[in-house]
């Protein structure tokens, strides 16, 4: 069943506030084996002209993916996550994301398409700190595989 392309353009309501810890972005980097200091080390930070330590950059992907979840639960949107493998994922920073940051997500269905029965949908995901700034942009593809023939 294709996607309802008339969902082309909806928002999400914004998560709730997500707090940036040092030992989660600690966690995260030793997991992704980058061992640039920024992200473990205080003073390192700070010598870049950071107030915290740094997240890498793909750590927010965690938090916004988690954002697309309202989207991909959608009942009337008519996505089989069973079937969904993801496609791609880009951010756009305005600047890194930091220890302390609150942040939130909101998120928004950019595009619809079917490319040979397969439906491709494009998730943006609007992330913000609690002065309402913007931090990053991060746009999420998400491939759900056409059924297979009986």
């Amino acid at each position: 069943m294709a996607l309802d392309q008339s969902y082309v353009g909806r928002t999400y309501p914004a998560t709730d506030p997500y707090e940036v810890g040092r030992e989660k972005i600690r966690e995260f980097a030793e997991a992704i084996g980058d061992a640039n200091p920024a992200y473990t080390d205080p003073e390192a930070a700070k010598a870049l002209g950071h107030p915290d330590v740094i997240a890498p950059p793909t750590f927010v992907f965690a938090i916004t993916f988690k954002a697309a979840g309202l989207v991909i639960q959608d009942p009337q949107l008519g996505l089989d996550y069973s079937r969904v493998v993801h496609g791609d994922q880009k951010f756009a920073y305005t600047r890194p994301v930091r220890a302390g940051d609150l942040l939130t997500v909101t998120s928004t269905i950019e595009s619809i398409k079917s490319l040979a029965g397969n439906d491709v949908l494009l998730v943006r995901g609007e992330v913000h700190d609690a002065a309402g700034e913007h931090v990053v942009t991060a746009h999420t593809k998400l491939v759900a595989r056409a059924a297979e023939e009986a």
